[in-house]
């Protein structure tokens, strides 16, 4: 076969491949004035009533097998489209292998849109609160509601949604934390405590309905939520229903106590935008704002802690459905009796939208927000599947999981901020033992703890989580000072094949200990971290605790406040090596660990204290550094930067930087290349 004969046949089929995927879709509606017996054909009702758009999206999947089931498969691609409004669901949509497209005929649940936009379409896991009425608590003019499944069927809500808005619950104190006057610790970081002393007037035996009242604490890098069981008022200690997740100390020794603080107390009930449920009466309180119509404003409390389930089986798995130009909101996630939080990264905790055994399934510009637990899960034997251009904001738990048992995952274009508001080690994308996943372009942002999380198995066992891609991503504004031990990137165990490139990384803050930029953890070995910008953490741009043949190059590390680099626990084979990075700082000193095991290559580096003090390399002089073979052909020089009092990190030419090989880095392809949520236009 000839040269041309073959690239014609290639154009014919590129061509035909084409036209089968841009051919004429088929259609269904659905639509909040809808019904399940009409045939979905139509985007509104007839004049008689006797046809229009289907009512719920167990309409649409059940008319859809049907007409798989009458045509012996799908002859188009199929969309779904949603007319506007709030569909609240009584139970989790739920849909299977039957529910499947193909890849020629993929199936579309979508926002209905024509030539003048898109319709505000809400998938709600939540229930609407009426019958307000005028009351009073604590001498302030409130309104209150009676919810009486509350009472009748165990329903807990702890996030109340007025008019889309977040409403706190009381919280003692109003500003900042109390802290923990002792604590009975013992040996054992690892386990927790079902008591605690508190200061005086901290906390009231009095209070109505204490056993209401969650206390809340802050340890570690975990969190806990610790129901009272009673309170001692001769020694004022507090004792709870379950221990607390490790001990109740804020870093790892016996002397510094955990913060807390309370929510659900009556008599905080003082503030205006403030809510308290008192669960023995099954009556919700919530005290208006100021000017604040409460008669025409709409309350949602969760119900559901899963909105939509897809779920295949491994000889089955669901294909190609896809979900476009949604909004998904109100879910929660209420501990077992058993828990009183996660381990870390608040992984346990479900999502709003979870997948399992799926393949080839993509949620594309769909925004997912006030929720109380994570917003998507991809569960064990998913391959393929991808989640694009969200906005994924105002999270009780984290963003985006990628199970063990998955693979081949995109994670691209999102703009994920404003998260563990219940959960608050939850991360912004946790990427379990499972591997080819891409992490990229992605905008993560306002967590109080780690914004990219990856590996999931500690030390040097074999782990599943190689060639993973973690790159331009902007990672900003985490850790908050809430928690301890956490990065802006984190990795965990053997990682063959990993990559960590081109990412913007920057105010990473803790409470203690552990606000890094890039944080290699226990285990973190064969990984490439590149090319990657990190300033303006707490306690260093760079830590490896253990691991084995990384390489970090050409970097930038600077403007951090207490260290810029750290190495934890001295190992008897090459940790890293570490060549042609800038290290630049004004404050706080250079190394901070144990460098003593000179396990490691450092070199063609460049090392600049901007406040004018001398450098050392841990306790070493540059001198006498290089005789124990590091930094040979490094310098101490200004890299000039463009203007880094405005983080400009870029270099200026003539920087000696470029000497030693080092590359300028381009940063300006971080961060989402689309814009994120749902489309206000049709496209």
């Amino acid at each position: 076969m000839s040269l041309w004969h073959c690239i014609g046949l290639a154009l014919i089929i590129s061509f035909t491949s084409h036209a089968a995927h841009a051919q004429s879709a088929d259609r269904l509606y659905v639509a909040t004035n809808g019904n399940d017996s009409w045939s979905g054909r139509l985007d509104c009702p007839n004049k008689t009533g006797t046809d229009g758009p289907l009512a719920t999206l167990e309409g649409a999947r059940d008319a859809i097998r049907r007409i798989k089931s009458e045509q012996s498969g799908l002859k188009h691609p199929l969309i779904v489209s949603i007319r506007k409004g709030s569909y609240f669901l009584s139970k989790t949509f739920e849909l299977t292998a039957p529910d499947s497209g193909t890849s020629a005929c993929p199936i579309t649940y979508q926002a209905y849109s024509t030539s003048a936009g898109v319709e505000r379409v809400i998938i709600s896991g939540g229930r609407q609160i009426t019958g307000f009425a005028p009351a009073k608590a604590n001498g302030h003019n409130v309104i209150a509601a009676n919810a009486p499944t509350v009472k009748t069927d165990n329903w807990n809500p702890d996030q109340l949604f007025v008019d889309g808005r977040r409403a706190p619950r009381t919280r003692l104190p109003k500003q900042g934390f109390y802290s923990i006057k002792s604590a009975p610790i013992g040996d054992k970081w690892q386990d927790g405590q079902d008591q605690f002393v508190f200061n005086q007037g901290e906390i009231n035996a009095d209070w109505q309905n204490l056993c209401d009242v969650d206390v809340r604490t802050f340890n570690l890098w975990v969190d806990s939520r610790l129901p009272i069981r009673s309170i001692d008022e001769a020694t004022n200690t507090a004792h709870f229903t379950k221990p607390s997740r490790f001990w109740l100390a804020r870093e790892h020794n016996r002397r510094n106590f955990a913060r807390y603080i309370l929510e659900n107390v009556f008599e905080a009930l003082d503030t205006p935008g403030q809510w308290y449920l008192d669960r023995s009466a099954g009556r919700l309180y919530y005290y208006p704002k100021p000017k604040e119509d409460w008669r025409e404003a709409e309350f949602i409390a969760p119900v559901l802690d899963t909105t939509i389930r897809l779920a295949g089986d491994v000889s089955q798995p669901i294909e190609h459905v896809r979900f476009r130009n949604l909004k998904f909101a109100h879910t929660q996630h209420i501990l077992p009796d058993t828990s009183a939080g996660s381990v870390q990264a608040a992984y346990e905790v479900p999502a709003a939208i979870t997948y399992a055994h799926a393949r080839n399934c993509e949620i594309n510009h769909c925004e997912i927000s006030e929720i109380g637990n994570s917003a998507v899960e991809f569960g064990a034997g998913c391959s393929g599947c991808a989640i694009q251009s969200c906005l994924i904001r105002d999270m009780g738990a984290g963003g985006v999981k990628i199970q063990a048992g998955s693979r081949y995952t995109t994670v691209s274009d999102n703009k994920i901020i404003d998260g563990g508001k219940i959960f608050a080690s939850a991360v912004g994308i946790w990427v379990a033992e499972s591997p080819h996943n891409k992490v990229i372009n992605n905008e993560i942002a306002e967590l109080y703890y780690t914004g990219v999380s990856a590996g999931w198995s500690w030390g040097y066992a074999k782990s599943e989580a190689v060639d993973n891609l973690i790159a331009n991503n902007h990672i900003h504004h985490i850790g908050r000072g809430l928690l301890s031990d956490l990065g802006g990137i984190y990795t965990l165990g053997v990682s063959p094949g990993t990559v960590l490139r081109h990412n913007l990384i920057h105010d990473c803050d803790c409470s203690g200990y552990g606000g890094w930029g890039i944080y290699t953890d226990e285990g973190s070995s064969d990984i490439l971290i590149e090319n990657n910008v990190v300033y303006r953490t707490k306690t260093g741009g760079f830590h490896q605790h253990y691991g084995k043949n990384n390489t970090v190059t050409n970097n930038i590390f600077a403007c951090a406040k207490i260290y810029q680099l750290q190495k934890t626990r001295a190992e008897d084979h090459r940790g890293f090596t570490f060549e042609r990075n800038i290290i630049y700082y004004k404050e706080g000193g250079l190394m901070s660990g144990n460098w003593d095991d000179d396990k490691y290559i450092m070199d063609y580096n460049i090392y600049h204290n901007a406040s004018g003090q001398p450098i050392t390399f841990g306790n070493a002089s540059l001198e006498e550094w290089r005789k124990r073979g590091h930094d040979r052909n490094s310098i101490v020089a200004d890299p000039m930067f463009v203007d880094p009092e405005k983080d400009d990190f870029r270099l200026k030419p003539g920087s000696p930087a470029f000497d030693l090989g080092f590359r300028q880095i381009d940063m300006s392809k971080t961060g989402p290349r689309t814009t994120t949520g749902v489309q206000t236009a049709q496209r």
